[in-house]
């Protein structure tokens, strides 16, 4: 008796990785991280891009960065101790966003324990 060969049958196509489980990259993700960042132009990425979630979810952390900076450096420049404190305010959150940024471009998330949860509720 003859045996046929029965062709091996390769397995199906797995369909491409999806870019984000939660929303549809963006073609210009890597600046709207860095403008997630950079005090006041965060609006840009959270108005503009809407549809990728990653940005967004930078441009969040980025908004309450800078207001807690804002709502800092406005209460120590009221007080008297301000002139000793602000600098080093502005020293801390340029250090934060700068490892957010690069973090972010890595694919990666940077969380900072009590804001991050907060922006996470937007």
């Amino acid at each position: 008796m003859n045996e046929q060969e029965t062709p091996q049958e390769t397995p199906p196509e797995s369909p491409p990785p999806a870019t984000e489980p939660g929303g549809t990259a963006s073609s210009n993700r890597n600046l709207m991280i860095v403008l997630s960042y950079i005090w006041i132009l965060f609006l840009i990425p959270l108005l503009f891009e809407k549809d990728d979630k990653e940005v967004q979810w930078h441009a969040k952390h980025g908004l309450v960065l800078s207001v807690v900076e804002f709502i800092l450096h406005m209460l120590l420049s009221v007080t008297g101790i301000g002139c000793f404190f602000v600098p080093i305010v502005i020293v801390v959150f340029l250090v934060i966003r700068v490892v957010a940024i690069v973090k972010g471009l890595n694919g990666e998330r940077f969380t900072v324990p009590v804001l991050s949860e907060f922006a996470d509720r937007f």
